[in-house]
Parts: structure tokens; sequence; C-alpha cells
């Protein structure tokens, strides 16, 4: 039975669901990052919120750790990278709040209008300046969002139904979204220069930190209004200080900051500054839902191998898992046969997909086969990272779909480039769902690979198949599968045989001794 860690604090359904979804959870909050570290090697899941730190030293010690989820949408308390480097999935719930995010900016473009928490203060003192707080409509005014994803789009729909414009720059806005929408695309020096109020909801990148600085306020309406309820970074604060001091900035909400938890900042007790504790995600609803969403991402992922919403590894739905199972097994076998075989570099890869297996989602097929292909070369590589260690590599993979192959149901052809000769492997899934490969480096053969198989390339002369039977007979070694396969009669032939045990390294010397053999390696696949 998969293990969960539930290291902060979330809803008493998150492990309810666990427990329903076949997975044993322990809930542990509040621990100091030692003490993770200490007892995080017995979990297979780990579910936080923002208050525990993944880092490197964590999942150093997490060696058997599987899935990192996190309840929310911002993943900054976790090392993803690292995670990836470990072949660790890492999954947020980007859905769950944003209504409720979206509702706190709302909220906080009003509060800004209207200037209620200092009115508010200023009444319970016992003041009544009524004067003082002569505020703005929002009514016909032009709202800039920079963003304009999940909770952006909630955002806007909102502020068009308070009868504003609404201008948003996001380079991943496509005209056809915006239009549905009812904003308009701009570039982000026009949304500066049109916007009364801006607000923010992007995540924090190396493109997005610091968006707002003393130059980008420099570039917009004098009385502007700026809302952050994104994430920290993404303003710089002291350039936004100068800007309300000046007169530039008519005022600024801010949830989130630059170092959290914000105890002190340089914008606390400034006036025109209206400052809350990050509560973007903080209701009742929200907190429920991204317990639920969290915890049936991890399990289904743990017992079914579904990936939903993972920052580092195709998606695969809980309906395709099933389907793609089988395929699965045969990528990786696909892949651990050439990973085998190639004792040179590789410079390019090229995946096929053929027939109704190229109907399917071929992404994580592809990691898979990546997975196979490198594990016989270097240690602690699966499907999350086996792209990236590519990557890394300066390996070209290419994949192409075909959804017509004459003659089989399915086939997946692997081709690797290197130094030397291209080698190609293809294989396919028959009626029993169980994996066979068709082709090997111009051959044709069929055959079941089994935990031990050895691989022999040899001349098709009469007297070999005789020969190497009476080797591994007089070496103790029993025969399960035999299957053969030959360019054309006289030339280049395969074999691939079954044994019960793996073969020695000293009997493939002597095989390779052998009359007509021209190589001969033990194959091994889990």
């Amino acid at each position: 039975m998969p293990k969960v860690l539930i290291s902060d604090k979330l809803s008493p359904d998150a492990a309810r669901i666990f427990k329903e979804r076949g997975v044993d959870v322990d809930e542990k909050v509040g621990m100091t990052p030692d003490e993770l570290i200490a007892c995080i090697g017995d979990y297979d899941g780990l579910a936080v919120r923002s208050s525990t730190k993944v880092t490197e030293k964590v999942l150093a010690a997490a060696t058997q750790l599987k899935v990192i989820g996190r309840a929310g949408i911002g993943v900054d308390n976790i090392d993803v990278p690292a995670a990836t480097a470990r072949g660790v999935i890492v999954m947020n719930t980007p859905f769950g709040n944003s209504i409720t995010t979206a509702e706190h900016a709302i909220a906080m473009m009003f509060s800004l209008a209207r200037q209620i928490p200092a009115a508010d203060a200023s009444t319970h003192a016992g003041k009544w300046e009524k004067s003082r707080f002569m505020g703005v409509e929002v009514y016909g005014k032009t709202l800039g969002l920079i963003g304009c994803g999940n909770i952006g789009s909630i955002v806007a729909d909102r502020a068009l139904g308070l009868k504003m414009k609404v201008v948003a720059y996001d380079p991943y806005l496509s005209p056809d979204r915006a239009a549905d929408l009812g904003v308009e695309k701009v570039e982000l020096e026009e949304l500066f220069a049109r916007a009364d109020f801006i607000t923010l909801h992007t995540p924090l990148t190396e493109a997005t930190r610091n968006i707002i600085d003393k130059d980008a306020i420099a570039a917009m309406r004098d009385g502007v209004r700026i809302i952050n309820c994104a994430r920290g970074g993404l303003v710089v604060e002291e350039d936004l200080k100068a800007g309300i001091e000046s007169g530039k900035v008519a005022g600024a909400a801010m949830d989130v900051f630059t170092v959290e938890p914000a105890k002190e900042n340089i914008l606390f007790g400034v006036d025109g500054i209206i400052a809350t504790p990050h509560l973007g995600a903080s209701t009742s609803e929200a907190q429920e839902n991204v317990a639920v969403q969290v915890a049936e991402q991890m399990a289904d992922y743990l017992t079914v191998g579904a990936v939903t919403n993972a920052l580092n590894m195709p998606s695969i739905s809980a309906e395709d898992a099933p389907k793609l199972r089988p395929y699965l097994r045969l990528a990786q076998q696909v892949g651990s046969f050439l990973g085998q075989l190639v004792d040179s570099g590789m410079k390019r890869v090229r995946i096929d997909y053929e027939g109704q297996v190229a109907l399917l989602n071929t992404k994580p097929l592809t990691a898979v086969v990546l997975e196979g292909l490198l594990q016989p070369q270097m240690d602690s590589v699966n499907m999350v990272n086996a792209p990236v260690i590519a990557r890394e590599r300066d390996i070209d993979v290419t994949e192409a779909t075909n959804e017509r192959n004459a003659e089989y149901h399915s086939l997946i052809r692997l081709t690797v480039e290197g130094d030397g000769n291209d080698k190609v492997v293809a294989g396919t899934l028959f009626a029993d769902s169980n994996p066979r490969i068709v082709h090997v480096n111009g051959i044709d053969i069929e055959a079941e690979l089994a935990t031990n198989t050895l691989f022999v390339t040899n001349d098709d002369l009469p007297g070999f198949i005789g020969r190497l039977g009476m080797e591994l007979g007089e070496s103790g070694v029993n025969i399960a599968t035999f299957h053969l396969g030959r360019k054309a009669s006289g030339g280049e032939a395969m074999s691939l045989v079954a044994t019960d045990d793996p073969v020695s390294e000293d009997v493939l010397k002597k095989i390779r001794s052998l009359p007509l053999v021209n190589a001969a390696k033990s194959l091994h696949f889990a």
C-alpha cells in the first residue's frame, strides 16, 4: 500500500480521501526541516501547502518519494528542478482557489478605490473624517490585467460586470480567447499607459520577476492604483514605496511580499498601502477545494498511474491510464533494448507511433522510451527526469505519429543515431497485450522479451544454431525460448534466446569465439 505524508495543515477530507482510495496516510504538521528529513524516506507521497519547504536536502533523503502534491497554485516552496532530477512528480491544484483569489483582488480594488481600511481605522478611533476619505468610482475605469489565465480571466469577468474596461497583457493569451473574455489584448507598455487600476495574476518566473519596477511605474498613468494578489517578487517594493510617496501612485494593495511571513516590510506603515497576510486563497471553500483536489490527484497517481496538473510530467488521465499501461511496458522494453545495445554517444532519437497507439497520448510513452534508453547508462532515471536528462546531454528527440500501419495493429519504432551506425528496434502488442519485438536493425523477428535474454548476431550459414545450443548446454544455461530472424539466406542473422538465468561474461566470451558469430550480449528486462 502506498504511503503519504501530510506535513501542512489540510482539511480532514484530504486524509479521508487518501484512505478511501487505498493509500496509507500520516499527518505530521509543523515539523522542523531536520524532522522532515529524518522521516521522509518512508513515504511515497508528500502533501504540502506553503509552510513546508521541500529543499534539495529533503529530496535527497526522500529515497522512495514518487510525488509531491501542493494544495494550491504556487510552488515557490518546492525545489522543482531538484525534484525532477530525482524523478519525483510535482503536482499543484491550479483551479481550487481561483475564484477565492480573484474575489480577493476585486475586494482589494474596492478597498483602494474607497480607502476602506484607513476609513475603518479612523472611525473606530472616534474620528469622523468624512472629507479626508474622498474615493473614486471603478465604473468606467480601465483595469489592466498582467496575466489572464485562470484567476485573471475570473477577475476580468467580474470587472466587466462592474462596467469597467479591461485590457490584458499575457503572451499566452490568444486573440480568440481575448475576444471570448471580452478583454482587449495589449502589450505591457500600452497597459501601463492606459490602466487606472493594475492587478497582477502571473506566476513568479525569471521573465516576470520585478515586472513592476521604477521604470514601469514611470510609464504608468498618474494616480494609478496597483494590486498584487499573485506572488511576492513581481513588484520591487522599494520602487513602489517611492512611487506612493511621490504621488505618482495613488495607492497599492498588497497581499503578497518578497519575503514571507512578512513580519516587517518597507511598505508597512506607508499611507496609501493596504496590506493583507497572503489571504488570496484563505476561504473555507478554497481550503476545502485544494485539499480534496491534491488528495484525489496524488491518490490517482499512486494507485492507477493517472497524472493531473503535474508541472514536470505529461498528463495522463484516469481514463487513459489503463489504456496506456500495456503500451508503457512496450515503450520501456523498446527503449531498454536499444539502450543495452548502444555503445557510443547518442545524438538523435526518433520515436514513431503507428496504428492505434498513434491515437493515444504519446507524450508519456516518449518519456518511458527515453527512460528505458538511458537507464543502462546511468542510475536513477525514470519517466519524469529522462526527458530532462536527454536535453542536458544534447540528444535531439523527435516523435511522429501515423494512424495507419498495414502490418500491425500498433507499432512503436525507435531509431537512435550516434557516432556509428543507426540502430533501430520496433515492437508491438499482440492480442494478449504482451509486448513483442518485431524488428531489430533491418531484421524482422518475433520475440517476447524475457528477464534474461541473450542477443546474438551471426552469419546465416548451416551449423550455427547447433553450436550455440551446445555451448549453452555445456555451460549449464537452460534455454526457455529461441527466436530467429535474418535479412536474407546466407546474410546477417539474429537470435534472441530467453534463458532461465543470466548468461555470464565467461559464457559470452565462449559464444563470441564460435564460428560465424559477430556479436553476443546478455540483455536484462524488468
